[in-house]
Order: structure tokens, then C-alpha cells, then sequence
């Protein structure tokens, strides 16, 4: 987002008639707050909006992705565009990459929460990074022959 559309928190308190008004130039406000993370403001005509985008992106890919002849090798030719990345993995990882991408964006889409395309491609994008660098991918497949013990809980959980 532009600076334009930005504000702090604290403008929409303290000016919030203001404040809303701007959405009327802008899809979206994004608000910066001191003590967390920033929000965006937007219509819920605007969010419905885009989710609606985005679901009907998702289902034609999938309905394409399954029902097409050759749409596999389509999808394989133009992930390299859309995800650059992409180059650096495995052939049979960028097959993989396509189909769980497909399946996920459908699951998702079903719930209305794309927060696992989010990490999906996040995952997928750190696997390309370990594979464009030799020196990285030796160090994580090399057997080590030693067990390390038991692993600690992330969340600090005994």
C-alpha cells in the first residue's frame, strides 16, 4: 500500500470520520499501530469483493487442473512465471508443488481462509532456496549418524 493510504491507529480514534472518509479514495486503509501489528481497514463490500476474485480464480484452476487434457503440463509450464523460484527444485517437486498448490487453494477457498496457501508457498519457496544453494542442500541431506536427542517443544511446553 502507497503511504497515502496509510495512517496511525490513533488517527482513527481521534479523527475517525475523518479517517473513514479516505476509504472513499481507496479500497484499503492501512492502519499502523505502535503496540502491534498493523491492520487494513476496508469495506466489507470490498472484502467480499475480493474473496469473491479469489474464490472464482481458485475454482477455474482447480476445474481446469482436473478436468483438462494437458492442463498439467500447462500448469507445470507456467508456474516458472508465476513462482520463479520454482526452477530451483526437483522436477518431481515442482509436480508435487503444482498439485498440493491446487488441492490447497481448493481446501482453503472451502473454509474462506487462505492462510495455508500463505504457508504452503512459504514452505515451498524455503525448499527452492535450500536447493539453489549446493553448500545448504549437503549440509540437510547428508546422514549425520547421530541422534540428537529428543527435540523441545517450540512453544516452550514441557
Amino acid at each position: 500500500m502507497t503511504a497515502e493510504n496509510a495512517v496511525n491507529f490513533s488517527e482513527l480514534v481521534n479523527k475517525n470520520k475523518k479517517t473513514l472518509a479516505r476509504l472513499k479514495e481507496s479500497p484499503r486503509l492501512l492502519l499502523h499501530r505502535r503496540d502491534g501489528e498493523d491492520l487494513v481497514l476496508t469495506t466489507a463490500a470490498r472484502a467480499e469483493q475480493d474473496q469473491t476474485v479469489v474464490s472464482a480464480a481458485t475454482r477455474m484452476l482447480a476445474a481446469m487442473a482436473r478436468r483438462e487434457r494437458g492442463s498439467t503440463e500447462l500448469l507445470l509450464d507456467i508456474l516458472p512465471d508465476a513462482f520463479p523460484w520454482v526452477r530451483f527444485l526437483p522436477e518431481p517437486d515442482v509436480h508435487a508443488f503444482a498439485v498440493e498448490l491446487v488441492d490447497t487453494m481448493r481446501a482453503a477457498d472451502s473454509i474462506g481462509n487462505s492462510a495455508s496457501v500463505a504457508q504452503l508457498l512459504i514452505a515451498w519457496q524455503h525448499t527452492a532456496e535450500i536447493h539453489s544453494d549446493p553448500e545448504l542442500l549437503d549440509a540437510l541431506s547428508r546422514d549425520h549418524d547421530a541422534d540428537y536427542g529428543p527435540v523441545p517443544d517450540p512453544r516452550g511446553v514441557a
